[in-house]
């Protein structure tokens, strides 16, 4: 970090980090320009020389020093990101706080550790050891021009050696010390990210095997017995069909699992059979007596791979609660495919529900539902009331542009 900081790159623990570090400077800036203001007001003879100019300092050094803290405190701004103009700033008005309150005699000789510290914080040695040579060379300006003696001598060459000194090894010894927990930060970032990845690797493992001895070992023993019996039964030929169709959905399923398990993305459907795929699913709610009506238009839709694969989703989440929690005895479901969009709806006839609990109560699968279509720059609606059903409208653009620029 010793260049500029750039506030766009930095992580949340990183610009947490910055921001408590701007915080305490401009807190200390503050107390600064309060104690010179409270110290003129004890010894006014400090300013008998330039009473109006030490006035416009200090009370406009004071007006800084607040402007900061409250710009750093609402996170308006990190002065990190202007920190060459903010420490030149603080140079600038600790000079004219050293002339008009004494020159080399002022009792503020030490304000200048001020911006020393401060740039050794944002950029170690490379910013402390020049901001603490152009302090030095000002409090040398000042000692040989004269120009600021309150009627008096300036102080001895030795003691302006000295102060400088102690400048330059202040800079020295924050500078060093700013590189360090720099370096060190940066090492515990890696090793928070390094854990961070651990963590969750070592939880995918553990969803991996809840998952395989768990929900995989279930539907695999429901598909031994949906085939033991799809072999020994005597049903007819619909119900035998039937029992075909479970146990290729069983597969399917089990399919999926392995697939997310290996770290694969799932396709639930190939491209271009959504039409087919959502056939199937009627089918089976008109064997439980529901009656279905299905409007598409045209009859087979041309979507992107991964709006179908979005829209089964939807379509096939709001299927399932119909069949689970409506009791219907009708669904309607309407597609239409133009101008570059796709807009559909699913309604039933079913018990409906109060929409303020129903959809805003965040249930998964409706928020699943609403977050599909959201993503891809869509719209998603639910209308419902208690004994008038459900409907769901939802309306997805197919250009990808148009996408993308919602999600960004």
């Amino acid at each position: 970090m010793v260049a500029a900081i750039n506030s766009s790159h930095l992580t949340q623990l990183e610009h947490e980090w910055f921001r408590e570090r701007e915080l305490t400077a401009a807190w200390l800036r503050l107390a600064f320009a309060v104690i010179a203001i409270v110290v003129i007001q004890l010894n006014p003879s400090r300013v008998a020389r330039y009473p109006a100019l030490s006035a416009v300092v200090l009370i406009s050094f004071l007006i800084y020093s607040t402007g900061a803290v409250w710009l750093v405190w609402k996170n308006k701004l990190l002065l990190t990101s202007l920190g060459t103009i903010s420490t030149a700033l603080d140079t600038i008005w600790i000079a004219f706080i050293v002339i008009s309150t004494g020159g080399t005699r002022t009792p503020f000789f030490f304000y200048y550790s001020f911006p020393v510290i401060t740039a050794s914080l944002r950029w170690g040695l490379k910013g402390s050891l020049p901001v603490a040579g152009i302090g030095v060379a000002i409090y040398i300006g000042i000692r040989l021009s004269l120009a600021a003696e309150a009627m008096a001598e300036p102080i001895g060459i030795d003691t302006l050696v000295v102060r400088s000194l102690y400048l330059f090894m202040l800079a020295g010894i924050f500078g060093y010390m700013s590189e360090f927990e720099q370096k060190q930060n940066r090492k515990l970032l890696v090793f928070s990210r390094a854990a961070g990845q651990l963590a969750a690797l070592q939880e995918r493992h553990r969803i991996m095997y809840e998952l395989h001895d768990g929900l995989l070992q279930s539907l695999a023993t429901m598909l031994l017995r949906i085939e033991s019996y799809r072999a020994r039964s005597g049903e007819t030929e619909r119900e035998l069909a039937e029992l075909a169709q479970l146990e290729d959905m069983t597969r399917k399923t089990m399919s999926e699992i392995r697939q997310f398990l290996a770290g694969k993305e799932a396709t639930p459907i190939a491209p271009g059979t959504l039409m087919e795929r959502l056939k199937d699913e009627l089918r089976f709610l008109q064997g439980l007596g529901i009656e279905v009506l299905l409007d598409c238009d045209p009859e087979e839709l041309d979507l992107p791979v991964e709006i179908e694969r979005e829209l089964y989703y939807v379509l096939r989440e709001a299927l399932t609660n119909i069949t689970r929690h409506a009791h219907a005895t009708r669904v309607a479901i309407a597609l239409r495919q133009k101008n570059n969009r796709v807009d559909g709806s699913i309604e039933d006839n079913g018990l409906g529900a109060d929409i303020s609990h129903a959809v805003n109560g965040d249930r998964v699968g409706m928020a699943s539902m609403r977050e599909r279509i959201e993503k891809n720059g869509g719209r998603f609606e639910v209308r419902s009331s208690p004994g008038h059903g459900f409907k769901i409208v939802i309306s997805v653009p197919l250009d990808s542009s148009n996408r993308l620029a919602v999600n960004q």
